[in-house]
């Protein structure tokens, strides 16, 4: 395979700071133009008293589960800081990047789908099911807000489930003036998008007068929920990719490799 399948395209890379260091490299290493514009913030959370008092109570749960590579550095950091983890409190997970976080604080035996990358690819595992969680309690770390389909799932399957506030989301404050001259230009070739709150951000961040110029830039998603909330912000072109850096860089090589008229958005 040719090292410069993107050669000179400009793609945008959404992730928040500090996430998009593996897909920049991966892009850059086939001679794109990675240009990050985070549209997710990542902060402590504006309340972190369910964190601190939770962390006493740790052995009284039978399953911790954490939602995002996010939830997994700020849970764990003061967790870790004040006290060992449990002996017997299982881990679970989903997504490769919050494997691999878990994994840096020395979690192996992590539970966690190894195809589909969302609560119903979790609640389909055997770990999941009503005979399995029923009695059982569990612990979900999270950012503020998000979907509660997991905890309400393992609630009706017999499970007692808190949430615990581990970090919030924002919108970041960056001019966008780049992003949008290159787009006005012809030159800004594609956006990944990783994150359905990020699709909302972009449109917010792009304001009234950059939006028409910045819709038209194709954009690839690594799951139907997020191309559904693209194409509903009102991108003209949204392709859904498979997941992880290998997915949506593979997508990208296939869709500069082939003629346009051989994809459908």
């Amino acid at each position: 395979m040719s090292t410069a399948t993107l050669s000179g395209r400009h793609i945008v890379v959404t992730r928040p700071s500090g996430q998009a260091d593996s897909l920049c490299a991966a892009i850059e290493a086939r001679g794109g133009i990675a240009l990050r514009f985070p549209v997710l913030a990542i902060g402590e959370p504006e309340d972190g008293r369910a964190l601190d008092e939770v962390i006493a109570r740790l052995d009284g749960f039978d399953l911790a589960f954490f939602v995002s590579p996010n939830a997994v550095s700020h849970a764990l950091g003061p967790i870790l800081a004040r006290r060992a983890w449990p002996v017997g409190l299982r881990v679970a997970t989903v997504g490769k990047g919050s494997e691999r976080a878990l994994a840096e604080f020395g979690f192996r035996d992590v539970i966690a789908p190894q195809s589909g990358f969302d609560s119903e690819s979790v609640l389909a595992l055997p770990e999941f099911r009503a005979d399995a969680v029923v009695g059982r309690r569990v612990v979900i770390f999270r950012g503020d807000g998000g979907r509660d389909l997991l905890g309400e799932t393992l609630r009706e399957r017999g499970a007692t489930v808190e949430y615990i506030t581990c970090y919030r989301r924002y919108c970041p404050d960056i001019d966008p003036a780049p992003l949008l001259r290159l787009a006005a230009d012809g030159r800004l070739d594609a956006i990944t998008l990783t994150s359905s709150e990020g699709v909302g951000n972009l449109r917010i961040m792009a304001g009234d007068d950059g939006w028409p110029v910045l819709r038209t830039v194709a954009v690839f998603a690594p799951h139907p929920r997020i191309v559904e909330h693209a194409r509903t912000a009102g991108f003209e072109l949204v392709l859904e990719t498979p997941a992880g850096d290998e997915g949506l860089v593979g997508a990208l090589e296939s869709h500069f490799r082939l003629p346009s008229v051989t994809l459908r958005p």
